[in-house]
């Protein structure tokens, strides 16, 4: 396909036949095809090619193979591929070279009369001849295709315009006046009706020609260029991984994994796919793709994803996801899906192009009849003519969504930010509300020890180290999260939970600063009792304190702090030994660190925040207070949520919602912009119309403005697009416009689309 005109005429043949919807997308050169089951592949290709183009069905989603001795070393067919063909760049190259080379003499010498010399027609014809036959040929290959099948493009525009006027020279030189010796030709570089003195149009046809390529070739180094952050996520991917198959490690292709694999991965190394540890502790860098600068520390039982690099230790894994199942190919995918996808906007813009050709040649020769029928000379109804062909060019109605959605959607991919479809960006400009769900969006997900409250005179260390020690012989969340905050506070560590989901303490080599209990007894719904050092140790709910064989009451200042949590929506564990009560932790789900500025961006964009949780209403104040949100909406079922988004659409409020769990899906499908975490289930980031990658809220604010930025592009692409055609066809229909000098517009207006668009590729996130 050449223009926009191509997709168009392409995407209505297919969408004519039975069961067939299709979407064509001139940028990125494909059609996303849904179609019915009775619809074969090859019909689809065999109307493709009946329309005048050709058409190559993607490569099946292959399953890896369990061993290496069947299709070792195959690519992966299932990811997405964003390349393209290296020979149209040199092609496109090769052909603008050398018109630039032979066209700028002939330009000289019609512009500059002083210059003339006696037979300089002549070299100018000798000149232009290449360009015009060779040069031109992508031009009129693509017209005489589209005559066959009875079609006008834009193609069909510039060589009936460079083809009109090269042979119109060749008449003068040869039938008429222009070859005597000695004739000179001026050229005056202004708005003014021809008056048919100057009879030559090489340096028209030249000119156009090297001015159309040079367009047409910036415009695919930009989609390349555009689609560069695509390419790059694609090439994350480790090329070899190391298996471990009969007690020997073995070195294979990454592609060839099977699901259920063991596979080891060495400092320095990439994981080559998504799996899980099962022996081993390590730090992973993932900020390759997801942008979070901190590596993640991994331990048996910890989630790593493929492409990620690990910086620490040796680990062996279980693969979980191969090939095209795994996250970066769901992320390349969800990439090129919105890449592929078309605005309405887009939409209306192939429906213009679509009869646009054949209206302009309609207009070129009703401006044509009209200066003949009005006495003018045959040159000044001519040069108008060809004026009217060349400067109608639809290029840049064709680029303007396509190249601003390449350039959006990649940037946001290097961001961790992926855009699922171009309507999405109509749905962000329009929302007024944001809901926050808060477990796991708004906070961790996971219960930690926030504070350690002790009696008088005893040291936090002794209760952290008895306790801990306690709790991490029990499975329970409450106990887990004591026994995590206690390592990470005897070790001199900030106590709060991490964001990225690492959990060091698991593994049992890692909690060296907690003695082993003996005699441990876990009481059901209450807390554990042992002992520790030779201390009788309880921890657990007040009430099992209450009901040792010696009851053991709280002192006034550890009362008071339980009651002050409790006020805070915290569970209260309580620490005693020696028959005597200790210290109170606070636990909590903890609000991440970012959540509170995230919240102060997403005012900032003139948002409502609103805060969603299943949690009671003494939890949900405290954190939507911590978070600076005012308005919260809490003991909702998760299939009340979804309610909760009809409801406030029903009040007349754009909805945006913000989610990570698998209740939160049909609230995030429901909103009018959703945002899943990319952290959280896949039902949401399915749900979603955004999925942040790094399951920071911040990237929330970010992801709005990005496609807000995205849509304003877009709109100011076509803007540019349509403005430029409606203003330049009068002047060129009025003869006021010089054919070389409308071409050059033409291809100067595809230039400035394809540069305001590239102009996303700079974005950065706040702060």
């Amino acid at each position: 396909m050449t223009c926009a005109s191509c997709a168009a005429r392409v995407e209505k043949k297919l969408n004519r036949m039975d069961g067939v919807e299709a979407t064509v997308n001139y940028a990125t050169e494909k059609a996303k095809v849904t179609h019915a089951e009775d619809v074969a592949v090859a019909d689809l290709v065999a109307t493709v090619e009946a329309t005048g183009y050709t058409a190559t069905p993607p490569a099946p989603t292959r399953t890896p193979p369990a061993r290496t001795d069947a299709g070792a070393g195959e690519p992966d067919a299932g990811a997405p591929s964003a390349s393209t063909p290296a020979d149209e760049l040199l092609s496109l190259r090769q052909r603008l070279v050398t018109a630039a080379v032979l066209a700028v003499p002939v330009i000289a010498l019609a512009m500059v009369p002083a210059w003339q010399f006696t037979y300089w027609q002549w070299l100018s014809l000798t000149l232009t001849a290449p360009v015009v036959t060779y040069a031109a040929w992508p031009f009129h290959r693509a017209a005489v295709t589209n005559l066959r099948h009875g079609a006008a493009t834009m193609d069909t525009l510039v060589s009936v315009g460079v083809s009109a006027a090269f042979l119109w020279s060749v008449w003068a030189l040869f039938l008429g006046t222009a070859g005597t010796p000695g004739m000179t030709h001026p050229f005056e570089l202004t708005v003014a009706r021809g008056d048919g003195a100057g009879n030559l149009y090489l340096e028209a046809a030249a000119g156009v020609t090297a001015f159309l390529l040079a367009g047409r070739y910036f415009e695919a180094r930009a989609k390349r260029q555009a689609g560069a952050a695509l390419r790059a996520l694609l090439e994350l991917g480790a090329r070899e991984a190391t298996v471990l198959r009969d007690g020997r490690e073995e070195r294979v292709p990454a592609a060839s994994l099977a699901v259920g694999d063991r596979f080891v991965v060495r400092p320095g190394e990439k994981i080559p796919t998504d799996g899980v540890v099962r022996e081993g502790t390590s730090s992973v860098d993932a900020s390759m793709l997801t942008g979070e600068s901190v590596p993640v520390e991994v331990a048996p039982g910890s989630a790593v994803t493929g492409a990620t690099l690990n910086v620490g230790g040796r680990f062996a894994a279980e693969a979980v996801r191969v090939g095209s199942d795994t996250q970066l190919a769901r992320m390349a995918r969800l990439v090129e899906d919105a890449q592929n996808g078309k605005a309405a906007a887009q939409r209306l813009a192939d429906r213009v192009s679509a009869v646009f050709v054949p209206v302009v040649i309609a207009l070129a020769l009703g401006t044509l009849g009209f200066w003949l029928g009005n006495g003018a000379e045959p040159t000044a109804a001519f040069t108008a003519a060809v004026a009217v062909l060349i400067i109608a060019c639809p290029c840049a109605l064709g680029l303007a969504t396509p190249t601003a959605l390449l350039a959006g959607t990649g940037r946001g991919a290097q961001l961790g930010i992926l855009i699922k479809g171009p309507e999405v960006l109509e749905s962000t400009r329009r929302v007024d509300t944001v809901v926050l769900d808060k477990t796991g969006t708004v906070t961790t997900g996971r219960m930690t020890l926030l504070a350690v409250r002790t009696a008088e005179g005893v040291p936090e260390a002794e209760v952290l180290r008895l306790a801990g020690a306690l709790e991490h012989a029990s499975e329970h969340p409450v106990a887990r999260a004591v026994a995590r905050g206690a390592v990470a506070r005897l070790r001199g560590r900030d106590g709060a939970e991490r964001t990225d989901g690492a959990d060091r303490t698991d593994a049992p080599d890692a909690v060296p600063a907690l003695p082993t209990p003996e005699h441990f007894v876990s009481v059901p719904g209450l807390g554990v009792r042992g002992t520790v050092d030779g201390h009788d140790v309880v921890v657990g709910r007040p009430a099992l304190l209450a009901a040792e064989p010696s009851p053991v009451e709280l002192p006034p200042e550890l009362a008071r702090a339980r009651t002050e949590a409790e006020a805070a929506g915290r569970t209260v564990v309580a620490v005693a030994w020696d028959g005597e009560a200790r210290a109170v932790l606070e636990v909590a789900d903890a609000v991440r660190p970012t959540s509170r500025e995230a919240v102060v961006r997403l005012r900032a964009l003139g948002l409502t925040p609103l805060l969603l949780t299943g949690d009671n209403e003494a939890v949900a104040a405290s954190v939507a207070a911590e978070v600076g949100v005012d308005e919260v909406i809490a003991e909702v079922l998760p299939e009340e949520k979804v309610d909760v988004v009809r409801r406030l659409q029903a009040e007349g409020r754009r909805v945006a919602m913000v989610g990570d769990g698998v209740n939160d899906a049909a609230a995030l499908a429901q909103a009018d912009l959703g945002l899943a975490m990319g952290t959280g289930s896949d039902a949401a980031i399915e749900a979603g119309d955004l999925t942040l990658v790094r399951g920071d809220l911040r990237v929330a604010a970010d992801a709005v403005r990005l496609a807000r930025r995205t849509l304003g592009t877009i709109r100011a692409n076509l803007c540019w697009a349509f403005g430029y055609n409606v203003a330049a066809l009068p002047l060129a229909a009025a003869g006021l416009l010089n054919p070389m000098i409308a071409g050059a517009a033409m291809a100067f207006s595809s230039v400035c689309v394809v540069a305001n668009s590239l102009r996303l590729r700079g974005f950065r996130p706040t702060g």
